[in-house]
């Protein structure tokens, strides 16, 4: 099928470049927030305090957003998330640069633009779709998981580097990347939805709609539940690197070093990853992460974080791959009218998932051993694996190209 490569779609580098920027940007200010925090306190309660009140707007209103994004127009949503986010950090930096010591305008401010992250993200996958055909949603997929790793790798090294130089610094560099965004997404040509009628329904319908149609599609509910709970295996493993290498000996730098390197693996796997689709059956792609996973078993019989940081880089190099196509499929399955919702639900079951992991292996590190919280890691990965493996949700699979055609299936509520 010819089409014109994303590189050269004008839109689609619009919106990837000002979500780089934007991310970065997150970054920065995600070691930021803490810094800021200890230098004005010296409290480590109230910098993970910070850190909360920025995330849990995440979960607090991922489904209302997604309601939200499916009732009004995506891209002026988006335009008027980073306005909120602009304002709110703005604010931040005159507190900053006031010598303000305000502990609780500063978790507040935070909230705000969690807030502003919340609705966005809501609106981002209908607007990745816009301006995406269908059959290149997977390469879409793999490109936003190589930005990432870009952001992970660099974001939080330069930004305790930007707080270094003067504390507001990393604050200002934040204002600009939402700034960027905005303009980025006012020079897009395209709409962020399709035509859409008006839907008088209960907001409560409306909320749980999305998620009804998830549950109802086997496809979809197979992959949300898989990788989501995946979502406990990587976060718990990455927190497990940080311990055992402090428990080991390690520096602060060595350790930072060892997580940087997976990031670092996933620019490659990016690369790979168009290869590594056309040579692989869709079903063998969904499972190949799952799998390397469970590599992590050779810690148990060589229990040294070099092994552990070691086992994940083939990880690292076929997250882009699976990537491309659990995430490109779930946006080309979903219906434009439902899109928000639906991604808002599989957004919030993996924020409830992902932190129980390193809380979970902490505790196991702290109270048995690191053998311990890694072999559960392991056991859970071979379970989704083997899930994914035999499941026929996943065995069925169209190809990309198939989807086109296939109907949407009502929910109960609307048979």
């Amino acid at each position: 099928m010819n089409a014109v490569p994303l590189r050269r779609n004008r839109d689609f580098m619009l919106l990837q470049t000002g979500q780089l920027l934007s991310n970065i940007g997150t970054r920065l200010t995600s070691i930021a927030y803490p810094l800021l925090v200890l230098a004005l306190t010296g409290s480590a309660a109230m910098a993970g305090f910070v850190l909360f009140a920025r995330t849990i707007p995440h979960a607090l209103f991922a489904l209302p957003a997604g309601v939200v994004a499916d009732r009004y127009d995506r891209k002026w949503l988006m335009i008027g998330a980073d306005a909120v986010r602009v304002v709110a950090v703005s604010v931040l930096v005159v507190v900053v640069a006031l010598g303000s010591d305000a502990f609780w305008l500063i978790s507040a401010i935070a909230f705000v633009e969690g807030v502003g992250t919340a609705f966005f993200i809501a609106a981002y996958p209908g607007s990745v779709r816009s301006v995406v055909p269908m059959h290149q949603l997977p390469d879409a997929a793999a490109v936003q998981t190589g930005r990432n790793a870009i952001v992970q790798l660099a974001g939080s090294p330069l930004g305790g580097a930007l707080f270094t130089i003067a504390r507001v610094l990393p604050f200002i560099v934040d204002v600009i990347s939402y700034a960027f965004s905005a303009i980025s997404l006012l020079l897009m040509r395209a709409k962020f939805q399709e035509k859409r009628d008006p839907d008088p329904s209960p907001l409560r319908s409306q909320l749980l709609e999305g998620v009804r149609y998830v549950w109802h599609q086997p496809f979809l509910r197979t992959v949300a539940l898989i990788f989501g709970l995946l979502n406990f295996v990587g976060p718990s493993i990455l927190f497990a690197i940080v311990v055992i290498g402090t428990d080991q000996g390690l520096s602060g730098g060595e350790v930072g070093l060892l997580v940087a390197v997976f990031f670092a693996g996933i620019l490659p796997g990016t690369l790979l990853s168009p290869y590594v689709r056309r040579a692989l059956p869709v079903r063998a792609v969904f499972v190949l992460e799952l799998w390397t996973w469970v590599g992590c078993a050779a810690f148990l019989v060589w229990p040294s974080v070099y092994v552990l940081a070691v086992c994940l880089l083939p990880t690292a190099l076929v997250i882009p791959s699976t990537d491309a196509v659990v995430h490109g499929y779930r946006i080309a399955m979903t219906p434009d009218r439902l899109l928000g919702r639906a991604e808002s639900a599989w957004t919030t079951f993996a924020i409830v998932i992902s932190p129980i992991g390193p809380l979970v292996t902490g505790v196991l590190i702290t109270e048995v051993s690191s053998r311990a919280a890694i072999g559960v890691c392991v056991a859970l990965a071979l379970v989704l694996a083997l899930w994914a493996t035999f499941s026929p949700a996943i065995r069925n699979a169209p190809t990309i190209g198939e989807l086109a055609e296939i109907p949407a299936t009502p929910t109960p509520e609307a048979r």
